[in-house]
């Protein structure tokens, strides 16, 4: 996200942009700006995710030292982006375990993004015990970024998606760095899975599951309206033109990304499925 991210970047947002809530029970989120984390306090230690940059990793180190006065354990990343993953170093000394996806991994180190790199990885999912309180990590295939895993935090019962998911809003704009095919069936896996009670999104809204449903549904119908008018012979200006999907537009930046949206499958179905070929 470009203006976000050079704003973020820049260390132009000041305490006044930080903000810790409590979601449910021991589980919190910490936003900077337009984007969130979400750790996890108990009498065993932290569990953190995302740093997001090093003001706001080394604000949110602080606010938990003088409110929890508790040590961080274990830091998580939910996936390679940059936008998520600086600031690693502000969260982690040599006593804190430092968790991804193995595709995170690799792509945090074979790019040399300055964070500090993963300790531990894993290939399917992973299960983080800390106190009465645990954490599931699990990887659903490919869907934005690379190595883009969901957190579930127990016994709160709280489920954290970054990027691929997102709750009252829609998909950014042409969906850079996206799988449409993977956000559909990640978004179906999550569905298929035990309820969780609250959703808490890398961005946007924090939602229940009819809110990650309606989500799956934007994503789908979309998809399908693309599909069609390319079968059709419609261009991308006819598709972006004719499809509306007002069901929709109550969702933020509907006005302005779903355009947007329709180019990123429109392409995404010539460079990956060579639509344009048959």
């Amino acid at each position: 996200m470009l203006f976000i991210s050079l704003l973020v970047y820049s260390g132009c947002l000041s305490a006044a942009d930080y903000r810790i809530e409590r979601v449910k029970e021991n589980v919190y989120r910490f936003s900077a700006g337009h984007y969130h984390s979400v750790f996890m306090v108990t009498q065993s230690g932290v569990f953190v995710t995302d740093p997001i940059n090093p003001k706001a990793a080394a604000y949110l180190k602080q606010q938990i030292k003088q409110r929890f006065n508790q040590p961080i354990r274990y830091m998580a990343y939910s996936h390679n982006h940059i936008d998520h993953t600086l600031g690693g170093e502000q969260l982690a000394d040599a006593e804190v375990e430092i968790l991804a996806h193995e595709y995170a991994a690799e792509d945090l180190e074979w790019t040399q993004t300055p964070t500090v790199l993963p300790t531990q990885t894993f290939a399917d999912g992973m299960t983080v015990k800390l106190g009465d309180s645990s954490v599931q990590l699990n990887y659903h295939g490919p869907n934005n970024g690379r190595g883009s895993v969901s957190m579930r935090f127990m016994p709160a019962n709280v489920l954290y998606v970054v990027d691929w998911i997102v709750i009252g809003r829609m998909p950014y704009k042409d969906l850079p760095g996206y799988d449409i095919h993977g956000m559909i069936h990640s978004t179906q896996e999550i569905l298929r899975q035990p309820a969780f009670d609250v959703f808490v999104g890398g961005h946007a809204e924090m939602g229940t599951r009819h809110d990650v449903q309606r989500y799956l549904n934007y994503l789908q119908d979309l998809y399908l309206a693309v599909v069609e008018g390319m079968l059709d012979g419609k261009s991308l200006a006819e598709l972006q033109a004719e499809i509306k999907l007002d069901d929709y537009r109550d969702l933020a930046m509907y006005e302005e990304w779903l355009p947007l949206n329709i180019k990123g499958v429109h392409d995404t179905l010539l460079a990956m499925s060579y639509f344009d070929r048959r």
